[in-house]
């Protein structure tokens, strides 16, 4: 009885441990099951922050490139569109310059610097207004003569100051050169300056330059010295250069220089004569202060000389020298 008693004790206790191990597997399993799930959540919101991370990536770098490619082309038509309406205030300007000498008016100027000029005058004729006489029609006009020229007085207006502002450097490409037929030291250039045509310009450059150099060469150029006749060929302007008693370098213009460009100084208003007057000395009292400097810029008394935009004129490798 004793040994049939404890038989069913030792039943009873491994019946209850088994139920404890079915119960602990069916609460692991269930704690698995649920870890699985979560885990499979996390795979999968992993899965799409990745996804979703690399579409905005693709969308960035497709914003950028359209910005980086966009930028440079509106800033290159802006660039362009400045500089034709600055080429068509100098044609207009030139074109009312000549209006004026056509009406008389010989000296004339289209600075903006002359303004205030105007108005100290004005200011001074207020102290002291001295009346103009009236121009009469008289009898004895010479034949030829109108009467709205004998009614009309021509005021001469002042040049301003003689600085560099008075001289037409512009940016010019050779076209054609040679040699000049009567003098073995000079070459015959044919430049585009984005004029209607091409001009004709004679420098004394043969000792200095080959003829391959010269073709094709974007260089910079007087535009406004009187024509002459160099050994027989007429010079309509003036070739550029640093120079030294041994060596002549041709001034080079900025990365992107084209024909017409306009080259001005800092601090001084570009407003050139048409043709400099001989007579009134303008670029003989100019050029000995046109230099290049220590970093081989060209400047005018220390002024650099520049296309806007585009850089400064410089030399290749002759410095502190006189530019002519």
């Amino acid at each position: 009885m004793i040994i049939s008693s404890r038989r069913r004790r030792s039943q009873s206790t491994s019946k209850i441990r088994s139920k404890s191990r079915i119960t602990s597997i069916l609460k692991l399993h269930k704690i698995m099951s649920s870890a699985a799930r979560i885990l499979l959540q996390l795979e999968q919101k992993a899965t799409a922050a990745e996804s979703l991370i690399l579409t905005l990536k693709n969308e960035l770098l497709q914003l950028e490139r359209t910005q980086n490619s966009a930028a440079p082309t509106l800033l290159s038509t802006l660039k362009q569109e400045n500089e034709n309406l600055k080429k068509e205030v100098e044609i207009w300007k030139q074109k009312l310059i000549q209006a004026g000498i056509s009406q008389g008016v010989r000296n004339f100027s289209t600075s903006a610097a002359s303004q205030p000029i105007v108005q100290e005058t004005a200011e001074k004729s207020k102290e002291k207004v001295v009346p103009t006489p009236e121009v009469k029609k008289t009898k004895d006009l010479k034949k030829g003569d109108t009467a709205e020229s004998g009614e009309v007085s021509k005021v001469k207006v002042d040049d301003g100051p003689i600085d560099i502002g008075r001289i037409d450097l512009r940016i010019g490409k050779i076209v054609a050169v040679k040699k000049h037929p009567d003098a073995d030291s000079l070459y015959v250039e044919e430049v585009d300056l984005g004029e209607e045509k091409t001009r004709t310009i004679v420098s004394g450059l043969v000792k200095h330059v080959s003829i391959e150099e010269m073709q094709n060469r974007i260089a910079i150029f007087m535009c406004n010295l009187k024509p002459a006749k160099m050994r027989g060929i007429t010079s309509e302007g003036m070739l550029m250069c640093a120079s030294t008693s041994d060596k002549v370098e041709i001034l080079l213009p900025p990365n992107g220089a084209v024909p017409g460009d306009l080259v001005e100084a800092d601090g001084y208003v570009r407003c050139p004569d048409p043709v400099l007057n001989p007579k009134k000395k303008i670029w003989e009292t100019v050029a000995p202060d046109l230099k290049t400097n220590a970093e081989k810029i060209a400047t005018f008394k220390g002024a650099v000389l520049s296309i806007p935009n585009k850089g400064p004129i410089s030399a290749a490798t002759l410095a502190n020298v006189q530019i002519k």
